[in-house]
């Protein structure tokens, strides 16, 4: 499957980013309610670009990724797993099995389309977490569901940290109602 890319590294209007989301307004199956017996493991991996792979080939169907992905979960143990009513299987995950592909500033609230067609916006519930990539990189993720996250990509990463403000000494990046916050490098905002 090829890579997709985020069309600019600016934020796109939101009605844009909901034309391009396949699954916008329609939720994923209910499997967290689905506790099927687990029967082993799958050859099937989700790289750090997102890209979903069986038997060590790429899967290049989209439309086949996006189905699996509609049943993935993320295990208490943080194991992840493709999950129907009748059977459960782990599957291999380098990071987040989603990447933030565009993201969207209206009216001061952050939204977000997955490589696989889900929407978010950055809530409560969608919470931001920042990491630390290699060299010190900012990595940022949004939560999609469940314990599933999305990273968010490179030049998304770039935007976002445009983003960082400071309230009452706490570095951090609003959406909406919602605050959150960034760990800064020693030397703060302008290190």
């Amino acid at each position: 499957m090829p890579q997709e890319q985020d069309t600019n590294s600016a934020s796109v209007s939101l009605e844009a980013l909901v034309s391009r989301a396949e699954r916008a307004g329609r939720s994923a199956p209910p499997v967290e309610r689905w506790n099927p017996d687990h029967c082993g493991d799958i050859d099937m991996a989700i790289d750090e670009d997102g890209r979903w792979f069986y038997q060590g080939s790429p899967i290049d169907r989209p439309a086949l990724a996006r189905l699996f992905s509609s049943v993935l979960r993320r295990e208490p143990d943080g194991s992840f797993v493709l999950v129907t009513p009748a059977e459960k299987l782990t599957i291999r995950v380098a990071d987040a099995p989603f990447v933030a592909v565009e993201m969207s500033d209206e009216g001061g609230r952050l939204s977000f389309r997955t490589n696989m067609g889900d929407m978010v916006e950055a809530d409560e519930a969608h919470p931001l977490r920042f990491a630390t990539g290699t060299g010190g990189a900012f990595r940022p993720y949004v939560r999609v569901r469940g314990g599933l996250e999305a990273r968010l990509t490179r030049s998304l990463a770039f935007d976002l940290a445009q983003r960082i403000e400071e309230r009452e000494g706490e570095a951090g990046i609003a959406s909406g109602s919602a605050w959150f916050p960034v760990p800064l490098p020693p030397g703060g905002l302008d290190a």
